[in-house]
């Protein structure tokens, strides 16, 4: 349980983050949700406000460093400068193939994907050394350790947090900050829609033969998002005092059949 504990979490108006605000939430602790939808972000904390959970909203683009500042400026007066887990979720997908990608979109990618990353955990790196039980969970991809078509901008991003997360636990175990990830496979969010607008990736029938009828996914279903919320919320807690540098798969064991 995370009684009492402060929680940050990026990219919470939808999806998985949005399911980690329940989760963590619905564990005690006092939940901090941040996204760039302003709308949404604070639908998402008066829903939970109103089922009794201890939930605030911030709107904020994690790729710009004056609003990443003001956010911090928030955890020092709203929480006296302590925060115990910082979720870094916010990410943008991407399946543009190599003939069409740009510089631009690329960059962008980076930037919001990994980069964001970074720079939220060194913001709130004074603040999670107040803990004594300070975490640092990113959430990385399967696209992260594999390669798949029209994937280029998307899986670079998403193997950085993988090894920026090994990076990251070395230089802030000093400092008691113990920094995890997670790798999600294929989940039924947002991101899973078609990009031509034609339909959701888990209807499809190749999804339904390859992923389903022939086992590629060995548990034979697409995840919820509630799925890698549970999974995350053990690098949260108590039980992962002496887990740091790691990646977990979160994918019905599809990595397994690669």
């Amino acid at each position: 349980m995370l009684d009492g504990k402060r929680v940050l979490i990026t990219g919470a108006a939808r999806g998985i983050g949005a399911a980690c605000a329940l989760e963590l939430a619905a564990q005690g602790a006092a939940v901090l949700i941040v996204d760039i939808d302003d709308e949404e972000v604070n639908t998402r904390a008066d829903a939970l406000k109103r089922s009794g959970y201890a939930v605030e909203a911030a709107t904020v683009d994690v790729t710009d460093a004056e609003q990443i500042q003001a956010l911090a400026a928030r955890v020092e007066e709203r929480w006296q400068g302590q925060l115990d887990v910082l979720v870094n979720n916010a990410a943008i997908l991407d399946g543009t193939s190599l003939d069409e990608l740009t510089r631009e979109r690329f960059l962008q990618v980076q930037d919001v994907n990994q980069n964001s990353v970074l720079w939220m955990t060194l913001a709130m790196r004074p603040f999670l050394r107040r803990s004594n039980a300070a975490r640092v969970v990113n959430v990385a991809s399967i696209l992260g350790v594999v390669g798949t078509p029209d994937c280029v901008s998307y899986a670079s991003a998403k193997g950085g947090v993988i090894n920026m997360t090994r990076a990251l636990a070395v230089d802030l175990a000093d400092d008691g900050i113990l920094v995890n990830s997670i790798c999600p496979g294929f989940v039924d969010t947002r991101m899973a829609l078609l990009p031509d607008g034609s339909g959701h990736e888990h209807e499809t029938d190749w999804f339904k033969d390859i992923y389903i009828k022939y086992g590629r996914i060995p548990l034979k279903r697409a995840a919820q998002p509630a799925d890698i919320a549970r999974a995350l919320a053990f690098f949260c807690g108590d039980g992962c005092g002496y887990v740091t540098g790691q990646y977990l798969m979160v994918d019905g064991g599809v990595s397994s059949t690669m």
